[in-house]
């Protein structure tokens, strides 16, 4: 009689490895208007214990003439044997740049995006880092082959309070589930109540659904940046244009079916 199958819950494995693969694509990167990095041989690197994954490029691939042993080595890491900086005539980008002291990959140049949203030495000059995979610009990190990230029209009724203000109410949602994380509830700017809400400066980029503008609660007691809306999101991403999402721990969102 043949064993009878179990089912598990699928989990990523756990590791305290490196892990890493070849990609395809051309990568690039440019600080204060300079190319820096221009690569078709990097690898994604995905350490332990971090959800996003990085980009390793071959020593050959970077323009080492810009780059120089760090003035200010402030971000402390293990895994980091040497931080470099960025210079560009008198301009320079205070470790944006690190040797990894990780075999199999000590060889290779490591560039946080963005500085991973770490902060430090210089990060409030506007350095002009940019990167492309191929001709396509990406922002704040990476893309994981391995991240899905779906926009899904629903029926659903979702309510939103905050307080005891009822801020959005909808039966025409967009549900957004990305991998890893819980799922948004993305509603019509006509089924939002905008006079409790009042934009604000703040904005954000995702590399998977685009750039957002962001808004506070004027209500009581107010709450800063509460809501957010792509008006011009990524390609495939197209059902969340205009619509508004709110931080499920900023305000009481009710899901029914």
């Amino acid at each position: 009689m043949t064993a009878r199958k179990t089912a598990v819950l699928r989990r990523p494995p756990e590791t305290d490895d490196y892990l890493y693969e070849p990609v395809d694509r051309r990568i690039r990167g440019e600080w204060f208007g300079r190319k820096v990095v221009d690569s078709t041989r990097a690898v994604l690197v995905w350490a332990p214990g971090k959800p996003v994954p990085f980009y390793a490029f071959p020593r050959e691939d970077v323009r080492l003439d810009l780059i120089s042993a760090s003035l200010s080595p402030s971000r402390s890491r293990q895994d980091v044997w040497q931080w470099y900086d960025i210079v560009v005539g008198d301009q320079r980008a205070y470790s944006p740049v690190c040797q990894l002291d990780v075999d199999g990959l000590d060889d290779r140049l490591v560039f946080q995006w963005f500085r991973w949203g770490e902060t430090g030495s210089g990060d409030d000059v506007d350095e002009g880092e940019r990167w492309f995979e191929e001709e396509t610009e990406v922002f704040t990190h990476p893309r994981d082959p391995y991240h899905r990230v779906d926009a899904l029209r629903s029926s659903r009724h979702v309510r939103v309070a905050i307080g005891d203000v009822v801020v959005a109410e909808t039966r025409n949602p967009v549900l957004v589930f990305e991998t890893g994380l819980p799922t948004r509830y993305y509603l019509p700017p006509e089924d939002v109540d905008f006079s409790v809400l009042e934009e604000s400066e703040w904005r954000t980029s995702c590399p998977y659904k685009g750039v957002a503008r962001y808004w506070s609660f004027s209500g009581t007691p107010p709450a800063e940046n509460v809501a957010w809306s792509y008006p011009e999101p990524f390609p495939g991403m197209e059902f969340i244009e205009g619509y508004v999402c709110f931080y499920d721990d900023a305000a009481e969102i009710t899901v029914e079916e």
